[in-house]
């Protein structure tokens, strides 16, 4: 059985790996393709070897990049990225779609942009509700058989989702928001993917940006940003959650790190099957993350660091009420 695990050990994968995403989509204006090759070369000398992309970053921009800047060293790193969302040329918007035809083709698609093969890790985006999760899995698996993807995984799913899904194939990984101010997995999913050897593969471990000290005033997101209509980000609650990050400030302090590797090191610290994503558009703090590799933390570190940014302490939602429609992962009650 293919696993995530064993194909970051062939490639001598730190745990941390390296969400390709903020190049191209979510966070204002894309990097200039040119410094795109760069961030993500230097990304590779400095020791990163799992890279995650998908479709609908960059509207398949981000993509095109991770191959252009990857393909010659493809035989060295995990490559992953994802399907069943994607921008519509013609809707001039994002679709969920999650079926087997639409699977197939926006594999071959991503696997002509990514300048290889196959894929080390294939995701479908989103739950597609209007298609059964067996039958995008069953696509998904076919896939495998023909050797175009090497392990299959899931985004924003449920734990009951995965239990469906693994009943069609095995699921390698699942990918999920988790950080110190996102606990959302540990409700029932991590339960759920320890059941049956599938990694836990953390996205926005950072808190898009916000742990990481990036966010400090509501007015500095570009109108483009996707975090200016997250709750978490308005004026109001952004207040309130910036004197909750004081206190992790003042941990970080006392460890001689940033607050962003504290927050890296305390996820490590969840498992040895959770593996951080974190994304970056600057060279300096990918290196920064990844230097988090090294980080150990006392039992007693960990335990005050879990009583910070609990879901009771953080003001707003991680999604709009739109957004929060398009995923299927379990919340924490009112």
């Amino acid at each position: 059985m293919a696993t995530v695990f064993a194909r970051l050990k062939e490639v001598a994968s730190p745990t941390i790996g390296l969400g390709c995403m903020n190049l191209s989509h979510g966070y204002g204006n894309p990097v200039a393709e040119t410094e795109a090759l760069r961030a993500l070369n230097e990304a590779f000398e400095m020791g990163y070897r799992h890279f995650d992309t998908a479709t609908l970053y960059g509207a398949t921009a981000n993509e095109r990049v991770v191959g252009k800047a990857l393909a010659s060293k493809r035989h060295e790193i995990l490559l992953a990225s994802k399907c069943g969302m994607a921008m519509d040329p013609e809707l001039g918007k994002k679709v969920i779609d999650g079926r087997p035809e639409t699977i197939r083709w926006q594999c071959e698609a991503s696997l002509e942009r990514l300048r290889t093969d196959h894929l080390d890790l294939y995701y479908l985006h989103r739950l597609d509700r209007n298609v059964p999760i067996e039958e995008s899995v069953g696509a998904l698996g076919r896939l495998v058989e023909e050797g175009k993807i090497r392990t299959i995984g899931l985004s924003e799913v449920s734990a009951a989702t995965l239990r469906r899904a693994r009943a069609e194939h095995h699921i390698a990984a699942v990918q999920s928001e988790y950080s110190l101010w996102t606990r959302n997995p540990e409700i029932s999913l991590i339960d759920a993917c320890r059941e049956a050897d599938t990694a836990l593969v953390a996205f926005s471990p950072l808190g898009r940006g916000f742990l990481a000290g990036a966010v400090t005033e509501a007015t500095q997101l570009t109108e483009n940003d996707v975090r200016r209509g997250m709750p978490r980000f308005s004026t109001e609650n952004l207040s309130h959650n910036l004197r909750q990050l004081e206190k992790l400030q003042a941990i970080a302090s006392e460890q001689n790190v940033t607050t962003g590797q504290l927050a890296l090191a305390w996820l490590k610290a969840q498992g040895n099957d959770v593996i951080p994503i974190p994304g970056s558009r600057s060279i300096a703090h990918m290196r920064e993350n990844l230097a988090a590799e090294d980080l150990r933390l006392d039992a007693a570190t960990i335990e005050r660091l879990s009583a910070l940014l609990t879901p009771d302490q953080v003001a707003g939602a991680r999604y709009s009420e739109a957004l929060q429609a398009e995923i299927d992962t379990e919340e924490f009650g009112g």
